[in-house]
């Protein structure tokens, strides 16, 4: 029936272009046989000709707005019909869909921190610290003891050791990096009084093989004390008491936290596969069944 089908010219255009995709899907039934582009074109052609409906659940997102178009001489079929408005409203959404686009893809957000969280490696300290050096520093770093990162920690091997120094050199050194390009003074830089240090070690050791075993045994007790104590403050020798330490990491996890909700964590996950996971509205739902129990029993 005229106007019921679409144009010869259209569906070899379509499935040229497609077939040109080197990230083009497959199903793996016949991968085998989708190697030449003339081999993808005639197993495109032949799904558009049999089921337009299943190509436009497939490959829909690959098409123009253009190209979109020339599927409307087969609205008529219900599933084709449903296609075309699902991939139109992604492409032109309304305003009310948009809003209720950011709503799920904030929830979606909001559920996957919770997974996070209850996992408990992304918002470790120590993961945070290793994507956000500068922050943590401003917030815990410089109240905590510098020196007890480069020690060796109990059955730690030498090579794990050494390993660990030297990531936490290359912290240290974007910490640094920071406070330069933000003008911080030369004396407040992280890691700043550690020549000085090194010097006066130096100076206690050379100053022990001089001396004989008691006295010796004195310096070395001397030492220890004070390295003891160097562990308790930063360079300035700002010491916070334990509830304020843990203010300032409750702090600093959640600006970590809000980030994350805010998409600047790209880098080290993928939003698009988050903000796209319906998966992840099942939270939502447990949420609001767990909210009406409560609600329920609380009446009684």
């Amino acid at each position: 029936m005229e106007g019921r089908v679409m144009k010869d010219a259209a569906v070899e255009d379509i499935a040229t272009r497609l077939s040109s995709l080197d990230d083009l899907y497959f199903p793996r039934a016949v991968q085998s046989t989708a190697v030449s582009s003339d081999q993808r074109k005639s197993i495109l052609l032949d799904l558009l000709r049999r089921d337009p409906a299943v190509f436009l659940e497939r490959y829909g997102p690959k098409l123009s707005v253009d190209e979109l178009l020339e599927f409307d001489a087969l609205k008529h079929d219900y599933e084709v019909n449903w296609h075309l408005k699902s991939l139109r409203k992604k492409i032109s959404p309304t305003s009310e869909e948009l809003k209720s686009r950011s709503v799920a893809v904030r929830n979606r957000r909001l559920a996957y921190l919770n997974k996070l969280v209850s996992e408990g490696q992304y918002f470790s300290e120590d993961a945070m610290r290793d994507r956000e050096p500068y922050l943590h520093h401003e917030y815990v770093g410089k109240f905590q003891d510098s020196i007890g990162r480069n020690m060796a920690r109990p059955g730690e091997r030498w090579s794990e050791t050494l390993m660990r120094r030297a990531e936490e050199a290359t912290l240290v050194s974007r910490i640094r990096e920071e406070q330069q390009r933000l003008g911080v003074a030369e004396c407040d830089w992280v890691g700043g009084n550690e020549k000085m240090e090194e010097s006066e070690d130096e100076s206690e050791v050379e100053s022990v093989e001089t001396e004989d075993e008691e006295e010796g045994e004195k310096q070395t007790g001397a030492s220890s004390s004070l390295a003891e104590v160097g562990r308790g403050e930063n360079k300035q020798g700002t010491v916070l008491p334990p509830e304020e330490m843990q203010e300032m990491m409750e702090q600093f996890t959640s600006i970590m936290q809000q980030k994350f909700l805010a998409g600047e964590d790209h880098e080290h996950l993928d939003y698009t596969k988050i903000d796209n996971d319906e998966n992840l509205d099942d939270h939502w739902l447990r949420e609001v069944g767990l909210d009406a129990e409560e609600k329920y029993f609380g009446d009684d």
